[in-house]
């Protein structure tokens, strides 16, 4: 075997692998005197077959398929004949000679990554406590989750539920599919496109309305992505919220036998832990944003492509639910390609930082991590065990938990200066993360 590599740019090799014909023949030669005992054919006894016209009968057959065997054989070994590491699958070309066989390999392989200067990125770690505001703000949420609705006489304002019907028309085309009857809508919940809603603010029962609106440019549906939509809507009825008391009902509706204060109390104590994964989660984004623009990597396309599909599947599954055709939803692949690329090259970073430190999954940690996640549950004892009997499910906890462990470790190595923020400020989600 024979092996060329050509460097076609800074990722992307070309492999050209050779096999001489002799090789090629001999495989084929015990392929053929196998396939002998196993044909029939007219005139001959089992067995009994000339190989001449085994070969004229099966010849072409076979050398493709001892091609395909060659390619098996010799590709990982080439690739480690020339100590390369490809990134995605390669895309093979095979050319059959006189000589013998060749093939061409071409791939992207991993970049080279220098981690000079990882252990003096500088992070700011946000810190923030539970204040009785926050607590108060909770048990409102925990309010407005038990309210109940009831009709009122007069035009409806923000937070109100409008019973409506409407039609929507787009180009000339009803999208509605006619007319949709009884669909409520709760003012303010954000449940309809931007700027549906606020038409209905100010509207009493009976009342009719016509306005535009429109879509959307990451709309689902690309028919009527950022297009303007004319509605007919007609309100049915209007209902205002009605929030319950703080009362010993309401109280032990959420398990709590005691007080008010005692209430408060187990919501604080709720709050302050998932404030707490949340600041870690927000230390995890800055450490990661310091890494991505301290270490400069060119990332494979085989791999941002991949991340890319891995991206959009979700979207593709929630309209297969929807009963859309997954024709219809074309995302455009730059919404996600940014952030693939981010994605990718953090993913090869942090395994070189592993690599090169020697960084070891912490087994404890993961039996703790899969523990704290089944708490929530009601038998935490067979979640825990649904991870530990499924491989593929375990794995994605080590991992996440492997990561944690290289980003305390950066950390560590860190110039870490306190950040004071809310609360709120906390619990929002932000960040590109991983």
């Amino acid at each position: 075997m024979q092996v060329s590599v050509e460097k076609t740019s800074e990722l992307s090799r070309k492999m050209t692998v050779c096999v001489p014909e002799e090789v090629v023949q001999e495989k084929m030669a015990a392929r053929l005197k196998s396939l002998a005992r196993e044909v029939k054919i007219d005139g001959f006894r089992p067995g009994k077959i000339p190989q001449h016209v085994i070969k004229k009968m099966y010849g072409e057959r076979v050398r493709g398929e001892i091609a395909g065997d060659l390619i098996q054989a010799t590709y990982y070994e080439a690739l480690k004949e020339q100590d390369l590491k490809p990134a995605g699958y390669p895309h093979i070309q095979p050319e059959d000679e006189a000589e013998g066989f060749k093939y061409i390999a071409e791939f992207e392989v991993y970049p080279e990554i220098s981690l000079e200067g990882v252990e003096q990125i500088e992070v700011s770690k946000p810190v923030a406590t539970v204040q009785d505001v926050d607590v108060d703000g909770m048990i409102e949420k925990l309010r407005a989750q038990k309210k109940i609705w009831s009709v009122v006489a007069r035009a409806s304002q923000e937070h109100d539920r409008v019973t409506i019907g409407f039609s929507g028309v787009s180009e000339g085309e009803n999208f509605t599919d006619g007319k949709v009857e009884n669909y409520p809508v709760e003012i303010g919940a954000k449940q309809m496109i931007p700027g549906f809603e606020e038409n209905l603010i100010g509207l009493a029962a009976g009342a009719n309305k016509t306005f535009e609106v429109t879509f959307p440019e990451e709309y689902g549906n690309e028919k009527l992505t950022g297009k303007v939509a004319e509605f007919e809507v007609e309100v049915i009825s209007v209902e205002e919220p009605i929030l319950p008391e703080i009362d010993d009902a309401f109280i032990k509706a959420y398990g709590i036998e005691g007080s008010v204060e005692a209430f408060r109390e187990d919501i604080k104590s709720n709050l302050e832990g998932e404030l707490e994964q949340a600041l870690h989660g927000k230390l995890k984004n800055a450490v990661m944003d310091a890494l991505y623009e301290k270490i400069q990597i060119l990332v494979p396309n085989a791999l941002v492509d991949q991340e890319v599909e891995s991206m959009m599947k979700p979207y593709i599954e929630n309209a297969k639910r929807q009963k859309m055709k997954p024709e219809d939803v074309k995302l455009p692949r730059d919404l996600f390609e940014e952030r693939a690329k981010r994605r990718v090259a953090l993913g090869l970073i942090l395994g070189e930082i592993i690599d090169k430190n020697d960084i070891k999954l912490d087994d404890n940690k993961v039996r703790s991590t899969i523990e704290d996640m089944a708490k929530s549950y009601e038998r935490p004892s067979d979640v825990i065990d649904w991870y530990y009997s499924d491989e593929s499910r375990l794995n994605d906890v080590r991992q996440m938990v492997l990561e944690n462990q290289t980003i305390d470790w950066l950390v560590a190595q860190a110039k870490v200066s306190d950040e004071a923020i809310s609360f709120s400020d906390a619990m929002s989600k932000q960040g590109q993360g991983v």
